[in-house]
């Protein structure tokens, strides 16, 4: 069989929160186009949601024992070395059982154990990062791989230069094609045509800060005129639900989680979103004119960064986090009634689009199998 039509053997690690699994997902989705027979296995950390996520995608996934180091002492620190002997161990009778042609990571604590334990093996490897700013996983891998594809130029700072390859973030490939889903989305979510909506996202775990914003400004939103799409993660739900409940005519959608994406983009006319990669990845598809609010609660203020790319290029407005409870929401209302800014923002984010970054990424690992 020609080495283009067999069936590869890929491995894909990694997880955390969505802004590594969509992407992960999107990469084993695009190998299985050009490579139908493809058998693709996830490794994950047990506990963390790409446990149940990826089987949702139709992917089996195994899970290592694998947690993160917190920055204070506790009991999950102190069994940290246990951990990582146990997970690499794990990786290796993965690998050996498995035998990959290649494998993948993507960030997240099991991403480490997975690829260490294939380079060690001299299985091919390619990492994928996602923000402006590298974490320390791939940072520790990226001299044992023999590719790093990444979502921002200059990334030097971070990466071996003859490693790096700029394919932008793969994200679903539905996002791409949100505009043509206007109406479905408006009878999906049970929402009114005439009247503009604003999507709020706090990323797949939630955002306390934007929850709180929008909560305290849920009157102004309702008396302006607009109707509301609001994920919320978890923690938040009970109490967005009971202000959905009390103000049910006044069109307030709440969700912990909001599996179609693709939908709420299309039924979006602006967005206030976290500024984690993989949602500013969609943002720039989607085209939407959005107002950031970074997570101050991540590595070395990746968020900001992450948002700043976009800013400087006039294609989004950022509100600081310690700022939101007094600007976020005059921000977003002074927005949805600018149409010139909207279009501004819309034309400039939409060049900063990588609508083949996944077909860009498995290019790669193809390129590495061979």
């Amino acid at each position: 069989m020609p080495e283009s039509n067999r069936p590869y053997r890929v491995i894909i690690s990694g997880g955390g929160t969505g802004g590594h699994i969509y992407p992960a997902v999107a990469i084993a989705n695009q190998l299985k186009e050009v490579n139908p027979e493809a058998e693709i296995l996830f490794v994950g950390a047990k506990g963390r949601m790409e446990m149940t996520r990826v089987p949702e995608a139709g992917y089996k996934i195994v899970g290592l024992w694998i947690s993160g180091l917190q920055r204070r002492l506790t009991l999950d620190n102190l069994s940290f070395p246990f951990k990582v002997f146990s997970s690499v161990r794990a990786a290796h009778k993965i690998i050996r059982d498995f035998k990959p042609d290649a494998v993948v990571g993507v960030g997240g604590y099991a991403s480490g154990p997975l690829l260490y334990a294939a380079t060690a093996r001299k299985v091919p490897a390619l990492i994928q990062e996602q923000n402006s700013y590298a974490g320390i996983t791939n940072k520790l891998l990226a001299k044992r791989v023999d590719k790093v594809c990444v979502a921002y130029p200059n990334m030097e700072a971070f990466f071996p230069a003859e490693k790096l390859v700029l394919t932008g973030n793969p994200v679903r490939s539905d996002i791409m094609n949100s505009q043509q889903k206007r109406q479905e989305a408006l009878q999906h979510f049970g929402l009114i045509g005439e009247k503009k909506t604003i999507l709020v996202i706090g990323g797949s775990l939630g955002a306390r800060t934007i929850n709180q914003s929008i909560a305290a400004g849920l009157e102004q939103i309702i008396q302006a005129g607009y109707q509301l799409i609001w994920q919320t993660g978890k923690t938040y739900y009970p109490e967005a639900q009971a202000l959905e409940e009390k103000h049910k005519a006044q069109d307030v959608r709440a969700f912990d989680f909001i599996k179609r994406m693709d939908l709420a983009y299309a039924a979006a006319d602006i967005v206030v979103s976290r500024a984690g990669a993989l949602s500013i990845s969609e943002l720039c598809l989607a085209g939407k004119p959005s107002v950031l609010v970074p997570s101050p609660n991540v590595a070395e203020d990746h968020q900001t960064k992450n948002a700043m790319a976009l800013v400087q290029q006039n294609a989004a407005i950022l509100v600081r986090d310690a700022e939101a409870a007094e600007k976020l929401v005059p921000a977003a209302l002074q927005l949805a009634q600018d149409e010139q800014e909207q279009k501004r923002l819309r034309t400039n984010i939409l060049k900063m689009a990588r609508p083949n970054a996944a077909a860009d990424i498995v290019n790669e690992l193809i390129g590495l199998i061979k």
